[in-house]
């Protein structure tokens, strides 16, 4: 990589990864999630997210993806996701029961709520013009197949992508706040 182009990665994952916080952190403080969003994915700026993230910019997809195809495994995910709750993957843990696999633990709501307004705010960045309220909803159905999480979280996170979809962005986000969170 030419000093150029990583100047150039650099200026684009800084600022989708900023574009993305302050996006995330404007939907937490519309449902009253005031410290969750100003405390939101600070680990994409410690060195061992944001090298690879550097490196791995494309600027249309999580470079995540990009380091896992070339590396095997996404040193940068691993350590993302063990470090913020508002991810499912931060929840699998073996069960009481020793005769089953890894599951996925119930989240805390406020949690589940994050990780939509993470979901729709990655929507909104990476797919830029062509996003809809739609788009999250459908980016769900694409993985649903793979994910390890607890039925009640998921359940409430695919409530809420579908609410999205049908009902828009101000509808969800009053009910997330008020029905939800119960906050005034």
């Amino acid at each position: 990589m030419t000093i150029k182009q990583l100047l150039a990665n650099t200026k684009g994952h800084l600022h989708t990864i900023n574009s993305h916080k302050l996006m995330v952190m404007k939907h937490c403080f519309r449902v009253g999630l005031y410290k969750q969003g100003l405390l939101h994915d600070l680990s994409k700026y410690m060195p061992s997210e944001l090298i690879p993230g550097i490196i791995y910019y494309q600027g249309f997809r999580s470079p995540n993806n990009a380091q896992r195809e070339v590396e095997g495994c996404s040193t940068a995910w691993l350590h993302h996701k063990g470090r913020n709750k508002h991810h499912y993957e931060y929840w699998i843990d073996y069960p009481a029961d020793k005769t089953k696999g890894l599951v996925g633990m119930k989240m805390p709501e406020k949690y589940v709520v994050e990780m939509f307004c993470d979901r729709v705010a990655a929507s909104k960045i990476y797919h830029k013009e062509s996003y809809t309220d739609s788009t999250a909803l459908e980016y769900y159905k694409l993985g649903h197949h793979r994910y390890v999480i607890h039925p009640e979280s998921d359940a409430l996170l695919r409530k809420l992508l579908i609410m999205l979809a049908h009902k828009g962005e101000p509808y969800t986000f009053r009910y997330i706040r008020h029905k939800i969170l119960n906050n005034q």
